[in-house]
């Protein structure tokens, strides 16, 4: 079994790690309210997947504030 004569240094591990990251994801335009979202995903804003509703929103009035009644 292959064994490493010298042990690697902290140094040297870490230059190799510097470039195993995470990507980016990938983003794509709801065709609906144009937000950006995951792909095969629910639309987080809209709540519509594959051109139907799937998810259901209560709309809020933004003019009717908690703090008035």
């Amino acid at each position: 079994m292959a064994v490493p004569k010298k042990r690697t240094s902290s140094a040297r591990r870490d230059k190799r790690r510097a470039n195993h990251k995470a990507g980016k994801p990938n983003l794509r335009r709801c065709p609906r309210c144009h937000s950006p979202s995951l792909p095969h995903r629910v639309c987080p804003t809209c709540g519509t997947y594959d051109g139907r509703e799937v998810v259901s929103h209560k709309v809020t009035d933004p003019t009717v504030t908690s703090a008035d009644n």
